[in-house]
């Protein structure tokens, strides 16, 4: 009889890193059938999809209200196929909002639930510490300075090395691919891979755009896209845009492609940012979000950065401009001086080194497999 694991991987970042775990389980224990939430990435390692990320992927308390029956319903679904199937393991990744809640039911129904990337305990809300170690049963964090966090309980985590410093490896190794420039001198656009990013932070990133494309004429932009839904969102927005460059084109995946391949880079906040660190393309970290989200956030975040590249570094390696500071002309000036060899380029090239020597070189995926795969 099969084995049978539920992964639930909530957004594109999630799902990405979960098929790389279950690609290397599969390599362990062919026969294991894995089935729950995920996206492409996951589907194409032969996880049978309940819900698409498509859907999942929404960020902000007013954002997550307005989708609530839905939010409910798919918890209904999953938890209805739990009892169906009766699966001896989950491995839930990320996705805090829903994965904490269904890892309590999936406890009642005597289900291991195996925890991949941690909630940002580290930034906000500590309380949900002793909460998620009643309801976890192993958690795997992608940061060193994670596993201190957890040590007054009796939860057994391990730091299993972070993902994106192998595929990132992986990657650089592989030839590079041709992409539709219009120049020579490029800059990457990194609007976010959902729907309210895209809304709220994209019409500033084309204005920014317009802004450099008169400071240095000779260059050209490519926004990078997650999926075909968040393509014909892009281009929608493109064409209601009074203000965009001339030289612009959009592309359907190969966002790290786009980063290798461009001088500069402006991303929207998450995971993104640290894989352009990565990959080594100096860029400005952009967010916006409603109002009443970012008033809630400010109140509760106890960090002093927002960015995955700050906070592994703790300083500033990358400007973060946020809410009102996101302005055009503020992230236009910003990304300026990253075009050309100035002490701010550098300096953030130096960070990026920095950054990588304290994520290590852990093989995140296999170890993620061999404790999922080994208990």
């Amino acid at each position: 009889m099969k084995k049978s694991i539920l992964v639930v991987a909530g957004e594109v970042s999630g799902d990405l890193h979960a098929a790389g775990a279950i690609r290397a389980l599969k390599d362990r224990a062919p026969d294991t059938a894995c089935w729950g939430i995920g996206g492409d990435h996951l589907k194409a390692e032969g996880v049978e999809l309940l819900q698409h990320t498509d859907r999942m992927g929404v960020m902000g308390i007013v954002e997550v209200l307005k989708q609530y029956r839905f939010f409910k319903g798919v918890m209904k679904q999953v938890l209805a196929e739990v009892d169906t199937r009766k699966p001896e393991k989950a491995l839930l990744v990320d996705y805090p909002g829903f994965n904490l809640r269904l890892a309590a039911e999936l406890k009642k129904r005597g289900v291991k639930v195996f925890y991949y990337i941690s909630p940002k305990v580290w930034a906000w809300n500590k309380k949900r510490i002793p909460k998620m170690a009643a309801v976890i049963d192993r958690l795997m964090v992608i940061f060193p300075f994670e596993v201190e966090l957890f040590k007054a309980t009796d939860l057994t985590v391990d730091f299993v090395g972070n993902p994106l410093v192998e595929q990132i490896d992986d990657f650089l190794a592989a030839p590079s691919a041709e992409l539709p420039w219009g120049s020579e001198r490029r800059i990457a656009l990194l609007p976010g891979s959902r729907k309210q990013e895209i809304l709220r932070i994209l019409p500033t990133i084309l204005s920014a755009a317009k802004r450099l494309e008169t400071a240095f004429p000779d260059v050209s932009f490519m926004i990078a896209s997650p999926n075909a839904r968040i393509e014909n969102l892009v281009n929608e927005q493109m064409a209601r845009s009074r203000e965009k460059p001339a030289r612009l084109e959009v592309i359907r995946g190969n966002a790290r492609e786009l980063m290798r391949q461009a001088e500069a880079a402006i991303v929207t906040s998450g995971t993104a940012t640290l894989e352009t660190a990565l990959i080594g393309t100096p860029h400005i970290l952009v967010y916006k979000t409603s109002a009443f989200t970012y008033w809630f956030a400010r109140s509760v975040v106890k960090i002093s950065h927002i960015g995955l590249v700050n906070i592994i570094a703790q300083k500033t390696v990358c400007p973060e401009l946020i809410q009102l500071d996101a302005a055009p002309e503020t992230l236009a000036a910003e990304t300026a001086k990253l075009m050309a060899d100035t002490p701010e380029r550098a300096a953030m090239l130096a960070g990026y080194a920095e950054v990588r020597r304290l994520l290590g070189t852990k093989k995140a995926a296999e170890n993620v497999a061999a404790i999922l795969g080994g208990e």
